[in-house]
């Protein structure tokens, strides 16, 4: 097969410079195993061209790269439209006389030390700051348009977050010791590095938080670093500073997710069930870290707010747990027994089981099954236990039931009672562990082929 004309292959370039990292990325690994004399031999080695080059530049320009997505326009934090990045890439490479660049492609290969690259890395961002404020070259000419259409300022926000980026640069690898050990060296080290931002920029508080916040898989975990700088501020002193945002943008996450786990259809299915339990563990977290690095008072602002998200929370997941209990009971109906004289409820087996009901039941359950490690830190570990022990009884009761009458010969449709017997051990296995619906499909064998074939 021939290969790509130069017009296709140019084609093909424009769309892989202009697509997300990730799509670029899952393209390179759809072309691995592509031969080079293929017809898409010219594509594959452009596409692993574009992915060296995205690599260098996002080496580069670190300390903004996280901060370039969507179309940068998020009221709730400091935000640039991906385009940007490369943008500012290209301006840099058209501005540089390639010897940093060059430093920085081969480190690896002529074991340059660390300070050497980092210090190259340092004044290719400078550079870059620079050429944003200018605007003379036509990529941070454009860059600078597009940040400021997406928010008022936006030119000026980029140029002086690269400005800074070396401090950042340096804060980012020290990250993962300030989150893990606040306090002690560590704080001090995050209050030199806030110092520096601040010395450069006095305006750069917030926007240093901002920058170190994009670096993290868990943004919200920057009030940490806070703290740490603040000396765990009174909710009072830190929400009347330039930081104050970043507490209300947790308290409104916060808000977020208590509405999502609310918003939970019993119709959603299994994995939504999950999801929300999830979201409950997250809310736990965020909670906990609030109350960790701010002094809140429980009787008004910050302090009382959180007081009332906790009761939100544990009420919401014990509406969901107690929905999950009438579900279950519903999807292994039970009925008055023929004879008067016997008062217990037994298995109704005269209809095939209802598959929307056991489906409702599975996505409570599976809600329910995701809480076991948060439910102590939740403050809802007594309503899951309480739920989980009825719910128990409630199927082992159901299940003796079945077993009897499939023993006496008491049953219609053998089939429909294996079925229930079938749901009953998914539900189980939800409510008490792997363990408890294994010893009921064994229990069901042995009832259903006694000759034990």
């Amino acid at each position: 097969m021939a290969a790509l004309s130069e017009r296709k292959i140019a084609i093909v370039r424009t769309l892989v410079e202009s697509a997300p990292d990730k799509v670029v990325g899952s393209l390179r690994q759809a072309l691995a195993e592509t031969s080079d004399e293929s017809a898409l031999g010219g594509v594959k080695r452009l596409v692993e061209v574009e992915v060296y080059e995205r690599n260098l530049r996002n080496t580069v320009l670190q300390p903004i790269a996280p901060m370039c997505v969507g179309a940068g326009d998020d009221p709730h934090k400091l935000t640039f439209p991906s385009r940007v990045l490369g943008l500012v890439w290209r301006g840099v490479r058209a501005m540089d006389d390639a010897e940093d660049i060059t430093v920085v492609r081969d480190a690896a290969e002529h074991d340059t030390p660390a300070h050497v690259v980092t210090a190259a890395e340092d004044r290719l961002t400078v550079l870059a700051a620079a050429g944003v404020r200018a605007r003379e070259q036509k990529d941070f000419r454009a860059a600078a348009e597009i940040c400021d259409q997406a928010r008022p300022g936006g030119a000026d926000q980029l140029a002086a977050c690269l400005e800074i980026a070396p401090i950042v640069r340096r804060a980012t690898q020290k990250l993962p010791e300030w989150l893990a050990h606040p306090g002690g060296e560590t704080a001090a080290g995050a209050r030199v590095a806030y110092r520096d931002a601040v010395t450069a920029d006095d305006d750069a508080g917030p926007r240093f938080f901002e920058m170190l916040s994009a670096q993290m898989a868990h943004p919200w975990m920057v009030l940490r670093v806070i703290s740490a700088v603040m000396d765990k501020p009174t909710e009072r002193y830190l929400g009347d500073s330039e930081m104050a945002g970043f507490g209300e943008g947790l308290l409104a996450d916060i808000d977020a997710a208590l509405a999502t786990i609310a918003g939970l259809k019993a119709d959603a299915g299994p994995q939504a069930g999950r999801s929300a339990a999830k979201l409950a563990e997250l809310v736990v977290q965020q909670i906990m870290e609030i109350e960790t690095c701010v002094d809140l008072q429980r009787e008004h602002g910050w302090g009382h707010r959180v007081h009332k998200q906790r009761a939100s929370l544990a009420g919401v997941v014990e509406g969901r747990l107690r929905e999950a209990e009438k579900a279950t009971m519903d999807a292994l109906p039970v009925q008055p027994p023929r004879n008067p004289r016997i008062r217990r409820q037994v298995p109704r087996l005269g209809v095939a089981p209802d598959r929307r009901l056991v489906d409702r039941a599975v996505t409570l359950l599976s809600f329910s099954d995701e809480l076991r490690s948060t439910a102590n830190y939740g403050g809802f570990s007594s309503a899951r236990n309480k739920m989980v022990e009825r719910l128990g009884e409630y199927v082992d009761h159901y299940v003796d039931e079945v077993l009897d009458l499939i023993r006496t010969d008491e049953v219609e449709d053998v089939g429909i009672a294996s079925a229930y017997l079938e749901h009953a051990a998914l539900l189980d296995q939800l409510i008490r562990g792997g363990k408890a619906g294994e010893l009921i499909r064994r229990r069901a064998h042995a009832a259903l082929h006694p000759d034990g074939s």
